[in-house]
């Protein structure tokens, strides 16, 4: 299934894109809609479609204009520009860009359907050219990859001056010369360690890193890529680092089997301290590199000592895993313990208990970085009666464990005061504040928190398990509801009401949402 998102400022134009077509007996899903590019392209960036139909005039931010930003920020996006008679010209610079096919107004539903279809197609082909590992495997190993390898690994590990770096990159067609840089190293995982798993996103992530502006990159070991960013904007750069590794986890999840793990460093000003952002990044990956989930996390989420949020401890490892860990790690957690006590099967109470102590002072720790006391909220793991009874056997060692270990973390879920709690409460109080202005946006609301967009969706979506959007239309339908059960309000004026500015396209997201249409909801 491909899905796919409209953007047009004629509203008959959506509507009638968005109920002719049957989406549910089709190849397609309906994403979502826009009126304005700006708008547009807000949503495009969280939700994240395989197919934009846009039209080529448009207040604010044109077609052209938006084609060529989407194609530079979530460049997998195949596109299709809608263009009256005299902007055939338009059309044809559109194409240049990388759009895919343009139809001309006015059209018929068939002709969209044979467009959709070609284009779908097309990403077909490119899966199945991702099926051919042993041609994968070929390119990955030829000499040019290995030379180039071989040479951006000495430039992040610090073994080259910036001279020599910039003169051999050169011999590869990599320009080096930027004002700013910034390194990321991302560990990729295959559940089942299947080999061609792993090839295949292997592929995919070379083939994006190829179409990245100011990008260069590689794969330091089997499973680790890495890659540095260069920009003249110090912002930018950490923005588009964001952007990069959102589209590669994107990408990997939609055609894979395999999660991804990226770390990124800080942004430095010289080719020689590219080194220092690669060891940061390491650092930061190291610390996370037993989670099998895809998480993206930046230099600047983890080292704010100074407002509130969680410093990791590089000398008590599972502290830090504690800090960022889900229920769903506490087993991966145990079975670690547990393989140290099998390796000592005749000293079984005595490595428990040392064992156990670690845990529960780093619980301990944990409790006390929330403003918490270990004394107040479990005082009984504090007790010699507690360690004796956890270490009769293997057990009773798991059971108590998996209970110290999954309470501490839903004490921190509870009272964590960190930078990501601080972010994301502020922008759930911005959403409730601004649901009912149709304007509201990924963009505006990421200007409120004071974070850059990429940033801001990463960690939303992280954090809250939903993009905004999903967030922001599941707000305005619950005040709908309300509305629909509470007054004598048309439906229209409710979706006015509540931030639609096109009341069947309230009616449509209404019923994806519920199940039902607004009159039934009203009914019941």
């Amino acid at each position: 299934m491909y899905s796919v998102f409209i953007v047009d400022d004629e509203i008959i134009v959506r509507e009638g894109l968005r109920s002719k077509i049957d989406w549910e007996h089709s190849q397609f899903t309906f994403a979502g809609e826009a009126g304005d590019g700006e708008i547009a392209l807000s949503m495009i960036q969280d939700i994240k479609p395989d197919i934009l139909i846009t039209d080529i005039k448009m207040p604010f931010m044109d077609g052209l204009e938006l084609a060529q930003t989407v194609k530079k920020l979530q460049p997998w996006i195949r596109i299709i520009i809608l263009s009256g008679h005299d902007e055939f010209d338009y059309a044809k610079r559109a194409i240049s860009i990388g759009v895919e096919d343009y139809i001309l107004k006015p059209f018929t539903l068939d002709e969209m359907l044979a467009c959709l279809t070609k284009v779908a197609s097309g990403l077909d082909k490119q899966k199945q050219q991702f099926t051919d590992i042993e041609r994968m495997k070929s390119e990955l190993e030829s000499n040019f990859m290995l030379s180039r390898e071989k040479l951006l690994s000495d430039i992040v590990l610090g073994m080259m001056d910036s001279g020599t770096a910039v003169q051999k990159a050169s011999d590869f067609n990599i320009n080096l010369v930027a004002r700013y840089y910034i390194v990321s190293v991302s560990l990729i995982n295959s559940k089942d360690n299947n080999i061609n798993e792993l090839t295949a996103a292997k592929s995919h992530i070379l083939r994006l890193s190829s179409t990245e502006e100011d990008t260069v990159g590689f794969f330091l070991a089997p499973n680790t890529f890495v890659s540095i960013g260069k920009n003249g904007v110090k912002e930018q750069c950490e923005d588009r680092a964001f952007n990069f590794a959102d589209t590669i986890q994107h990408e990997l999840s939609k055609n894979t089997g395999c999660t991804i793990l990226t770390a990124i460093g800080p942004v430095i000003d010289h080719i020689t301290q590219i080194a220092n952002s690669f060891q940061e990044a390491s650092r930061i990956l190291k610390q996370f590199r037993f989670s099998d989930k895809n998480r993206i996390i930046g230099s600047n989420d983890i080292h704010e000592p100074n407002d509130g949020s969680i410093v990791l401890q590089e000398n008590d490892p599972l502290v830090d895993r504690l800090n960022y860990a889900d229920e769903s790690e506490i087993d991966q957690i145990i079975n670690e313990y547990i393989a140290l006590l099998g390796e000592n099967p005749d000293h079984f109470s005595i490595i428990a208990s040392y064992l156990l102590v670690d845990v529960i002072m780093a619980v301990s720790k944990v409790i006390e970085e929330l403003g918490g006391n270990i004394k107040e909220v479990m005082p009984e793991i504090l007790t010699h009666s507690f360690v004796d009874n956890a270490v009769q056997n293997e057990d009773k060692f798991i059971s108590e464990i998996k209970r110290v270990l999954t309470a501490v973390l839903q004490y921190r879920n509870a009272h964590i005061q960190g930078r990501y709690a601080d972010v994301i409460l502020r922008a759930k109080k911005y959403i409730d504040r601004n649901y009912a202005d149709p304007d509201i946006c990924l963009h505006s609301t990421a200007e409120a928190v004071n974070f850059s967009p990429n940033h801001f969706s990463t960690i939303f979506s992280q954090e809250c398990k939903t993009t905004f959007i999903e967030y922001l239309t599941g707000i305005r339908i619950e005040h709908a509801k309300k509305l629909l059960k509470t007054t004598d309000m048309k439906s229209a004026d409710i979706a006015y009401e509540v931030g639609f500015n096109d009341p069947h396209y309230f009616s449509f997201i209404f019923k994806k949402v519920t199940g039902v249409s607004p009159r039934d909801w009203r009914n019941t």
